[in-house]
């Protein structure tokens, strides 16, 4: 047996492909396919399924085109309500992989339709378990997704509540040496507190997991609940559209719409432009958002820019360009772009001069809006009278900041200042605003110290 990580740094998602003898299985695919065909390819093997462990909030999956192109099996639960073509798999169903057993097991908490899947060797030992958003390494799958998205709906504490339950009564029952691969690794907002590692075993699991040592249900639905992470606005959507099955990424991928150079918009279209903030700032579309191609491109495209909102996507070269529109589409996000712009031409802006050390004499004669998260600032003000106001709230709070005073951005290494910068920039005119970017880890690093 041959299990393969395939692993996405950008949405620290996880998918897998079992092989057996000719034969292979995908677990919660990405949105490109083509790594599954080669692998698939490179061993032989003929993809007969894909198993959905769950509708997914943070990106999306291929399990419709996977099917439509090889015509393997989909298998998801019952409860997911699924719109596609697919066979159920819940507790006790089983999918015979040559001579080995994979086992469906109903794990509900991280959402309702949760499912694990047990791997069973030819001899009938356990072997792995695929986790999904149940068990990560270090941490359990958050449950405050589900409120209002899927077929199935349920308030975070209930979810908790099952979470405890499907840990305590199935999960944590299973023999130690029982290697567990989750869906997710660390900086995925679909936890809070995972590890580095991207595989484990249940027997570490139990003594090094917070959420699985002793501690009662209403203990441990407050610890789960508690300081989780910012929801994106598309986590909603792209459960609706896993539920349903997206188009094949090429075919959406390949009819957007490509420009070079200087182009005319429409008026108050959004623009996001990917660019470098010292390029953004040379020059760029009126009312444009810097959002720059980096590891976490993706998920910030999400948590800013709303699922029904249509935009152009601007890059500083044709091949940067095919890089984002790709991103965009892991979160389903390519049927919004208006058209991808690559080499832009703009006018030059004035020089944005930031006097830094009259700032941090006299920071009280500026504005300072902090965009971190809340689990960031909570007790941990860099300003003492910075205003608080996260970048994925930045564009519905503008009117909170004042016009008086000239005004300074910051965040927790300057990536999400320079979206919030431009963000504040296109809306306030009246005053400068600028952004404190790296600068901000000196000054933090100087007030510990003092």
């Amino acid at each position: 047996m041959i299990i393969q990580q395939f692993y996405d740094k950008g949405l620290a998602h996880a998918s897998y492909a079992i092989v057996r003898t000719g034969k292979m299985i995908v677990i919660d695919p990405a949105r490109d396919p083509q790594p599954y065909y080669d692998f698939a390819d490179q061993h032989n093997a003929d993809i007969t399924g894909v198993i959905e462990t769950h509708p997914h909030a943070d990106f999306i999956s291929s399990h419709l085109e996977i099917h439509q192109t090889t015509g393997a099996v989909i298998y998801a639960s019952k409860l997911t309500g699924a719109e596609y073509p697919h066979e159920s798999f819940d507790d006790g169903d089983l999918i015979q992989l040559n001579d080995i057993k994979l086992k469906a097991i109903n794990t509900p908490g991280h959402s309702p339709d949760s499912i694990c899947i047990l791997v069973e060797d030819e001899d009938g030992k356990e072997q792995a378990i695929f986790t999904g958003d149940t068990l990560f390494v270090g941490d359990v799958g958050r449950p405050d997704l589900r409120e209002n998205a899927g077929n199935i709906t349920a308030k975070k504490e209930e979810l908790a509540k099952a979470m405890y339950h499907s840990t305590r009564d199935k999960l944590m029952k299973l023999p130690h040496s029982v290697k567990v691969y989750p869906a997710h690794g660390p900086g995925s907002l679909c936890g809070k507190n995972m590890s580095p590692d991207l595989e484990s075993t249940i027997g570490r699991e139990l003594r090094e997991n917070y959420a699985l040592q002793l501690m009662s249900e209403p203990e441990f639905v407050k610890t789960i609940i508690a300081a989780q992470p910012f929801v994106p606005k598309y986590f909603g959507s792209d459960v609706e559209l896993n539920k349903k099955g997206a188009p094949g990424f090429y075919d959406s991928v390949k009819g957007i719409l490509r420009l070079k150079g200087s182009a005319t918009l429409k008026s108050e279209a959004l623009v996001i432009d990917t660019r470098s903030n010292t390029d953004f700032w040379r020059g760029h579309e009126k009312g444009a958002i810097n959002l720059q191609n980096g590891g976490k491109f993706e998920t910030w495209l999400g948590a800013i820019v709303g699922p029904d909102e249509r935009f152009y996507l601007v890059a500083d070269s044709e091949e940067e360009l095919e890089k984002v529109v790709g991103k965009a589409a892991k979160i389903g996000y390519e049927k919004n772009i208006i058209a991808g712009i690559s080499a832009p031409e703009y006018p030059v802006l004035p020089e944005r001069n930031f006097n830094l050390p009259r700032f941090t004499t006299n920071p009280e004669r500026y504005t300072v809006v902090d965009v971190r998260n809340e689990i960031e600032t909570e007790d941990n003000l860099i300003f003492e009278n910075a205003l608080v106001i996260p970048l994925p709230e930045l564009r519905e709070r503008l009117n909170e900041i004042p016009e008086d005073k000239p005004i300074v951005v910051h965040c927790a290494a300057g990536y999400r200042s320079a979206a919030a910068a431009s963000i504040v920039a296109a809306k306030i005119s009246a005053v400068p605003v600028l952004d404190l970017s790296e600068a901000v880890v000196e000054i933090g690093r100087q007030k510990v110290e003092h």
